[in-house]
């Protein structure tokens, strides 16, 4: 990038600012947010490298992904908060097929990278079964014919973290053979496979058995604040996607002494969401094509609350109104409530919360509103999920404890604890009564017969409670 010092005193005002504004929107992140229309045909997408900087056009013009991941999410809420594409994991998305969902996109002014859904060898796929995998690459030919000329499409993201729970390399394999297959048939788009973290050996090996893939991607939670850290020690020097990114993974944080992982609430989520992607993301203006931030919408996945930027009910939470900061380089015009804390029997949910079993306890939560709206609550308890799924295979939402909580829609409240000793998760929502709402939860558990102090340590805590 040149000095623009030097520009400003040779010429005139007008002509400086046209320099200058065209140098800011070649920098990645400052490009514009042009959408397809329906008047396209397919779109041209393709890498050019300037110097040792990679930049992803689109239509001949330079696009950066500012993006998110969809399944039943709200594609239109996405163009309305500043985002300009969205992924997805499959070409059937939640309750749309392929076809509704890049109707949609076109609709909205979104492009889309679309999951082809590839066989996982924790699901039983056997990649050395040459049958199955003929099977299968038939069935991505179909869908790659089907959808290779809708304007809305631009990247093939072909199978989703493949890597995970896998020892057969031949996966990589029908990977390459997946994306020459669709650079035959498709010479307007690219092809994506996406990666459970970045471990040197595998991004190797993958590079190495499909090198036909136009560009790799990589899906990190927590540990993205590593990601620079990585791609120095193994002198990567290609483009790359951060496809999934967001929330600290159940898997990376801290637990109470009976193992349920603690989850943070939705204020410091969201400030982690604005300094992983800070830190991170928009730092790494050579190599990164840009990202989707993980979810735009809402699942169950350990807690209902733990991966999705909405509520089940609908409501954008804090995380929401970071990207479009983040997108826009404005903050909404009206934003959601933000915890200074939340209390069980005075504890926090890093204390190892110990109640004894049918009896009464307190429970309150700390918030405010940045635009001074009214709030209010509704509180729950759920058991804990006994279910220990990987990869973000479905799970179904842990029971509900009717008659827990006797005037649930109060602050501070009342909390009479189950007869069945075990683990149980005690939910605060606070809503500004305006689409906005924030959460935080806090795990206990009811002991046989007299409760112990619950002074022990949370063990494997990283980053609870700060987003530095």
């Amino acid at each position: 990038m040149p000095n623009r010092q030097h520009l400003l005193k040779p010429l005139g005002l007008s002509l400086v600012f046209a320099l200058l504004t065209a140098l800011a929107a070649d920098e990645p992140g400052n490009v514009p947010n042009l959408g397809p229309k329906l008047t396209d045909g397919p779109a041209k997408v393709e890498i050019r490298k300037t110097g040792d900087r990679y930049q992803l056009y689109v239509n001949g013009r330079p696009f950066y992904i500012k993006g998110a991941g969809i399944e039943l999410g709200s594609q239109e809420k996405l163009k309305e908060h500043g985002g300009n594409s969205f992924r997805t994991w499959s070409t059937w998305n939640g309750r749309d097929t392929g076809q509704e969902v890049l109707s949609r996109a076109l609709t909205n002014g979104l492009y889309v990278t679309m999951g082809l859904d590839m066989g996982h060898e924790r699901h039983g796929f056997d990649y050395s079964d040459t049958n199955a995998v003929a099977r299968q690459f038939e069935s991505m030919k179909a869908q790659v014919l089907q959808f290779k000329d809708s304007p809305a499409l631009i990247i093939w993201a072909i199978g989703n973290e493949l890597n995970m729970d896998r020892n057969n390399p031949k996966v990589w394999e029908a990977v390459n053979e997946v994306s020459k297959m669709i650079h035959r048939l498709d010479t307007n788009h690219l092809t994506t496979t996406t990666l459970a973290g970045f471990k040197r050996d595998t991004v190797a090996e993958v590079s190495s058995r499909a090198p036909d893939l136009d560009v790799l991607s990589f899906q990190m939670y927590y540990d993205i604040i590593n990601l620079p850290k990585y791609l120095r020690e193994a002198a990567w020097d290609k483009p790359y996607i951060v496809t999934e990114w967001g929330a600290t993974g159940h898997w990376e944080c801290g637990k109470t002494a009976w193992g349920a992982p603690i989850e943070n609430d939705s204020t410091i989520k969201a400030d982690l969401y604005r300094m992983r992607f800070e830190k991170v993301i928009r730092s790494d203006q050579r190599l990164c094509l840009g990202s989707y931030v993980f979810l735009w919408g809402n699942k169950q996945e350990r807690t209902p609350t733990w991966y999705g930027m909405f509520l089940d009910t609908g409501e954008e939470t804090a995380s929401v109104d970071v990207m479009e900061y983040l997108w826009t380089g404005s903050w909404p015009g009206d934003r959601s409530p933000r915890l200074a804390g939340a209390w069980l029997d005075g504890k926090t949910a890093n204390q190892n919360v110990h109640l004894r079993p049918g009896q009464t306890y307190t429970a309150r939560v700390q918030a405010s509103d940045p635009d001074q709206d009214s709030l209010t609550y509704s509180w729950d308890v759920l058991e804990e999920s006994k279910e220990h799924k990987t990869g973000g295979d479905k799970e179904s939402k842990p029971r509900r404890v009717p008659g827990s909580i006797e005037e649930p829609k109060t602050n501070p409240i009342v909390l009479k604890t189950p007869d069945q000793p075990g683990a149980y998760r005690l939910f605060a929502y606070v809503f500004d009564g305006k689409g906005h709402a924030a959460h935080v939860n806090i795990p206990f558990y009811v002991d046989e017969g007299e409760a112990r102090d619950g002074k022990g340590e949370v063990r494997g805590t990283k980053d609870q409670a700060k987003a530095e």
